[in-house]
């Protein structure tokens, strides 16, 4: 009897933080389309710039003042460069979250080079309840797949001992 509610709380728990991923991912993609939003201004104004000196294009103008000789135009240019790399991964993130399923975005936030976003999103999420079937059965699915993986050893375990003392 104990050991059943003991699975019931941790199936309890486990949905409770499973039923948090979808809210999570809501959260994150504002994060990213504000992220976005204000690299894309950046962008543009670098693309100005390229365009008032002529320049083919904004990588054009950047690796032109790679090879200054001036280290301030180079540090500058090296500024722009890693913009223009994160501009390219942001547009990615957003292309996902706006055609990917729940499982790709799991994917996506919780990769180790995207801690900082997500601890930046972290910083202002608040616990919540999703309103979406597709959300509550991912909450489902997950929470049942994690109690199983939690209570499956135990369960054998306790089994194996069941066993062993008849």
């Amino acid at each position: 009897m104990i050991a059943r509610l003991v699975d019931k709380l941790i199936f309890g728990g486990c949905l409770i933080i499973a039923l948090q991923i979808p809210q999570l991912a809501d959260h994150y993609q504002q994060f990213l389309s504000g992220l976005y939003q204000a690299t894309k201004w950046q962008i543009e104004g670098y693309q100005i710039t390229a365009d008032k000196y002529e320049y083919a294009n904004v990588r054009a103008m950047i690796e032109d003042h790679l090879s200054n000789d001036n280290l301030s135009v180079r540090a500058d240019a090296k500024q722009k460069l890693e913009t223009l790399e994160t501009f390219e991964q942001l547009t990615n993130g957003i292309k996902l979250f706006k055609q990917g399923n729940l499982l790709e975005k799991s994917f996506y936030m919780f990769q180790p080079k995207r801690l900082g976003y997500l601890k930046e999103t972290l910083h202002n999420f608040s616990l919540g309840i999703p309103l979406t079937l597709s959300s509550i059965l991912f909450g489902i699915i997950i929470g049942l797949l994690i109690n199983i993986i939690i209570t499956g050893p135990i369960v054998l375990i306790a089994k194996k001992i069941k066993k062993l003392s008849y």
